[in-house]
């Protein structure tokens, strides 16, 4: 039996109404890509330039720290721990004669240990070796020369010179300057960085220090012997600061 015009009509209407499977929407992954929001064009198109900066500033020394002693021997503790007491004593009242502080010097250590004599292989008690070590800050660095000459002359043989140290009482101001030229030397690399890229340099997203040092110079070194070190002139050189910073910068 044949469907009448009508019928059919009829069923084509009644699907339509139902959202039948031959006529619903296509799906998604049957859809044209849609393009990118305006977050994400964003997201793609940021950039940014990261670069390291070096600096540093020097200064002249004023402070020169010293590192000296006595050292004597006798045939007993009791002695040798009188004459390293006199010869400390002579010391610290040589040094304080050329102006240093009771503040600027310091008693590092003091010992008294047996020496012996192994000779033949037999060993055998021959005495006793006392020593007393200061730390002295001379604050006129000029004048360094002359508290070694007056130690020397103080306590004689018995004196020691450990090292002559030159630095800056205060080092904060040193450093600032090396991190403003490290700071200065990172933002011309990134301004370099994106002239060459065609763009404009943009804000600084982070910064960071990686280093900053102070060297110490030290001219002599070593427990020797007083005699001559005082005739030898005391070359102060400069204190150098050194700073590195890593920083980030936008490329607008």
């Amino acid at each position: 039996m044949s469907l009448s015009r009508t019928s059919v009509t009829a069923a084509l209407v009644a699907l339509l109404a139902l959202g039948g499977p031959a006529l619903t929407a296509p799906t998604a992954a049957a859809m044209p890509a849609q393009p990118a929001t305006a977050a994400g064009a964003l997201a793609a198109d940021a950039s940014t330039v990261t670069v390291t900066g070096e600096g540093s500033a020097s200064a002249e020394p004023d402070l020169a720290v010293v590192g000296a002693g006595v050292e004597a021997t006798a045939k007993t503790s009791q002695a040798a721990m009188d004459a390293q007491s006199g010869a400390a004593a002579a010391l610290l009242a040589a040094v304080r004669a050329e102006g240093v502080a009771d503040r600027d010097v310091h008693t590092e250590s003091v010992s008294l240990h047996p020496v012996y004599d192994s000779t033949g292989g037999a060993s055998r008690l021959t005495g006793y070796q006392a020593a007393q070590s200061f730390t002295v800050k001379v604050r006129q660095v000029s004048r360094t020369g002359k508290v070694l000459q007056a130690v020397t002359d103080a306590a004689g043989d018995a004196a020691r010179i450990g090292f002559v140290v030159f630095d800056v009482s205060d080092p904060a101001p040193l450093r600032a300057r090396a991190r403003e030229a490290a700071h200065a030397d990172a933002r011309a690399k990134a301004e370099q960085y994106a002239r060459l890229s065609g763009r404009e340099l943009g804000r600084l997203i982070s910064l960071s220090e990686d280093a900053s040092t102070t060297p110490r110079p030290v001219p002599s070194a070593g427990d020797t012997p007083g005699a001559g070190m005082a005739a030898v002139p005391a070359a102060p050189g400069e204190i150098r600061a050194t700073a590195t910073v890593t920083a980030v910068y936008a490329l607008d």
